[in-house]
């Protein structure tokens, strides 16, 4: 009897487990003021730590005790609508976005990146120069990505508000955060400036990474 109620009781603590699963916030890769002045301390504490979080608590909130619970965030974004898409498409988009900037950062992609940016765009002065007037003609908030399709093409996909190429069947390879809490502490309202300043600080390191592991 003893040990049909212990195992009773392993599976009730199991089952809670499973139904309880949050999706955490995840720490910036580096500190706070590690990409000052282009990005300001202020602008990453409030960005990182207001925003994004702000959106992990209210997804986790929205699905506790959901089918939702024991997915990992990027299965949510793939499956969900309204509400419950919004915060997991956002807390993705962000989490995506601050892991392709670094201090130091490499200046410029190589390689296999470098010549499908070259075949696409002209050069990498011309992805910077397509994607930022594309950045700054969103009208409102969202985001602007560099995509690569099933072919192996790169282009670049505008998207609104939470909107994220992954439902499009889209791989991203780096994206500029258009939304004004973003960059208006540090720039007002003055977005291409914001975008201009923030090609500085791309890793093209990761952004090479992401690439290859896509072409796998």
């Amino acid at each position: 009897m003893f040990f049909l109620c212990l195992l009773l009781a392993l599976m009730m603590t199991t089952t809670t487990n499973a139904t309880t699963t949050a999706i955490e916030v995840k720490a910036l890769p580096y500190a706070y003021d590690a990409l000052a002045p282009a990005i300001s301390e202020e602008t990453m504490r409030f960005h990182h730590d207001k925003h994004y979080a702000g959106y992990v608590a209210k997804l986790n909130e929205l699905i506790a005790d959901t089918p939702y619970a024991g997915q990992s965030l990027e299965e949510i974004v793939l499956t969900s609508d309204g509400s419950i898409f919004n915060q997991a498409a956002q807390a993705w988009n962000h989490e995506f976005y601050f892991e392709q900037f670094a201090p130091g950062a490499t200046s410029a992609p190589t390689g296999p990146l470098l010549d499908a940016i070259n075949e696409a765009f002209g050069s990498v002065e011309g992805l910077k120069s397509e994607l930022t007037k594309a950045a700054t003609a969103l009208f409102g908030s969202g985001w602007v990505w560099l995509v690569e399709d099933a072919t192996g093409k790169l282009s670049l996909l505008s998207t609104r508000n939470a909107g994220t190429p992954i439902r499009h069947g889209l791989s991203p390879l780096l994206c500029m955060d258009v939304w004004e809490h973003a960059y208006y502490i540090d720039y007002r309202n003055r977005r291409a400036d914001a975008v201009a300043a923030a090609w500085n600080l791309i890793d093209w390191k990761k952004v090479e990474r992401r690439y290859k592991r896509i072409r796998k």
